[in-house]
């Protein structure tokens, strides 16, 4: 987006409509925050106006019993007026923040639904700005963007009504620095707009780039690169202080040109003033209120640009949040079959799937997997074994074809209800920052704590797992970076066993782990594959024997199919596979 681009958008008011549709629960809250708004501009001048009668009128006439009254009046309107800019300030800012509450849940929930392609081109510290720094800008709308302005407006708006009340040439003369004012405050407005997008591309940048080599840090590290990507994340960040630097410029610059017109716009009221004064047309007390007019005049004036380029901000984050609301590319949940067990049928029917248009990673895959029987799936790296069991669970939408599952095509099933009957063990095991029990369950608090034990009995982790200090409760740290492969790859196989799947995928389960490990993980997928229908994706082809049915993968086609034996016997691709891996090994 351009700068000029994001400059028109204060104008769109369909999206300005759409932000405060948010507020729509809190509407009692919101007018009611323009009732105050109203108030308080009314409220203003008022006291300017009562010196001015107290000076000309009870001073010089000598009434110091009422001037008393005018000032314990006064002190009980500075209180009121105190009182009410409380209330304001505090109901604008909990309206912002309660609708950032409900603003942030949606994208949220709209996150987690989208489709995994969108993770797959899109940087996580992107949707972290998204989700956190954008919003926050949102409640920036309300606690100091457009009801702010409307009290300022409001409040400028009634002074400016009061003095040429009281005096329309003296007003004229204190208001002739207007268009200078004006002037500059454009000039503001446009530099820090400029500066504001430039500071949140760049943040946006920075959550990016320290996201992505944060949690690749071992790889940096290996490969001796902390120079070279620290000397990346210098260039970041001084584009986000050089952005930084050009806004408190103008800052610098604005606000002390303001004093200056205001001391302009003072010195002329002096003049015209004392003017008037020698003639017998201006009293004090008219001097004396203007002069407090002006104070309370200048005062949102100074302010004015500033919340504008706050509300105008709001507005290009706001874009940016809706953009993520309004992607198409997220998880249909259309299907309403929703059985209390499925027997784990499986089969694929002409499926073709593409990442990228018509680039098609797998070509008219069909077979089939009767209930209780293990599939293994081999072939060379890229071949599209991953892409299928991402198929499986609608982690990915299909171009052509069918995929079915008990003669029911997935399409039409409940997503949470097929997702349920499926379970995952990855080769790269995902863990959380939390307890053991809490990474098993994924903090499902309807799994016991005795069923945590039995299922890590049967994968033969419990002994381990009470070595652990906490035993259950021992935090992994994040991404379970206190825990060698294997054993996470075995918590794992404890988080399948919980959720109780009828159909159980493996991809390389054993694919990276050393031989005592591999035996752990040998028995623990035995113990999970027993009467569940099983996909597995396996380089070492040692560990697929056993399988009913094996299908050979090779650029994203089905080469062979049939048992070990079968495929050893035809002496084709499988066969191939086998005498490479075999040979290197040693192995017999």
């Amino acid at each position: 987006m351009t700068v000029r681009s994001a400059s028109r958008k204060i104008f769109d008011f369909g999206l300005l409509r759409r932000v405060f549709t948010y507020a729509a629960p809190y509407k009692k809250q919101f007018f009611f925050s323009i009732t105050l708004a109203i108030v308080l501009a009314v409220v203003s001048p008022v006291r300017p106006w009562l010196i001015q009668v107290t000076v000309d009128k009870y001073i010089r006439s000598g009434l110091a019993n009422l001037v008393i009254v005018i000032t314990l009046i006064q002190i009980g309107l500075l209180l009121v007026e105190t009182a009410l800019r409380f209330s304001f300030s505090f109901i604008t800012a909990w309206l912002g923040q309660t609708v950032v509450k409900d603003l942030r849940i949606t994208v949220y929930k709209k996150v987690i639904h989208l489709n995994l392609s969108q993770f797959d081109k899109t940087p996580i510290g992107t949707l972290t700005t998204r989700t956190i720094n954008d919003i926050e800008a949102v409640n920036d709308i309300f606690s100091e963007g457009l009801i702010s302005i409307i009290a300022d407006l409001l409040s400028i708006i009634a002074i400016l009504g009061v003095m040429f009340f009281t005096d329309w040439k003296l007003t004229l003369v204190c208001m002739a620095v207007l268009p200078v004012l004006l002037i500059v405050t454009w000039w503001f407005k446009e530099s820090v707009n400029v500066s504001f997008q430039k500071v949140r591309n760049a943040v946006a940048q920075l959550n990016a780039f320290a996201q992505e080599h944060i949690t690749g840090m071992a790889v940096v590290q290996a490969f001796a690169a902390e120079d070279r990507e620290y000397d990346k994340f210098k260039r970041i960040n001084k584009e986000h202080r050089n952005a930084n630097i050009r806004a408190i410029f103008a800052y610098s610059v604005f606000f002390p040109f303001v004093e200056i017109i205001m001391a302009v716009s003072m010195g002329l009221m002096i003049w015209w003033s004392a003017r008037d004064a020698l003639q017998g047309e201006a009293t004090l007390g008219i001097m004396i209120a203007f002069i407090l007019y002006l104070n309370l005049l200048f005062r949102p004036l100074r302010m004015i640009a500033d919340k504008f380029n706050v509300l105008q901000m709001g507005m290009v984050a706001s874009e940016r949040i809706f953009k993520v609301l309004d992607n198409p590319d997220y998880i249909v949940r259309e299907g309403e079959h929703a059985p209390a067990q499925i027997k784990g049928k499986v089969e694929f029917k002409s499926v073709w799937f593409a990442y990228h248009k018509d680039n098609y990673v797998l070509k008219d895959i069909s077979f089939a997997i009767r209930p209780g029987e293990t599939l293994a799936i081999v072939g060379h790296t890229g071949s599209g074994k991953t892409s299928i069991i991402s198929l499986i669970n609608r982690l990915y939408q299909i171009q052509k074809g069918a995929i079915l599952i008990d003669d029911v095509n997935i399409d039409q099933y409940k997503l949470d209800i097929l997702r349920s009957k499926i379970g995952v063990v990855l080769q790269d095991v995902f863990l959380f920052s939390g307890s053991i029990q809490d990474n098993v369950t994924l903090r499902n608090d309807s799994i016991s704590r005795n069923e945590v034990i039995k299922a890590a009995k049967l994968i033969g982790m419990h002994d381990f797992i009470m070595q652990l200090p906490g035993g259950y409760d021992y935090n992994v740290m994040e991404r379970g970076s206190t825990l060698s492969l294997g054993q996470r790859q075995l918590l794992s196989f404890i988080r399948a066993l919980l959720y109780d799947p009828s159909v159980l995928i493996l991809d390389e389960a054993t694919s990276s782990v050393d031989t005592q490990s591999e035996q752990l993980i040998q028995h623990a997928i035995d113990t999970l594959i027993e009467g569940r229908t099983s996909i597995v994706i396996a380089h070492r082809l040692s560990t697929i024997r056993k399988a009913d049915k094996i299908i050979v993968l090779d650029k994203g086609e089905v080469k062979e199919t049939g048992t070990h034996a079968e495929l050893l016997e035809i002496n084709g691709f499988y066969a191939r596979l086998h005498e490479m891996q075999f040979t290197r090994t040693g192995a017999r």
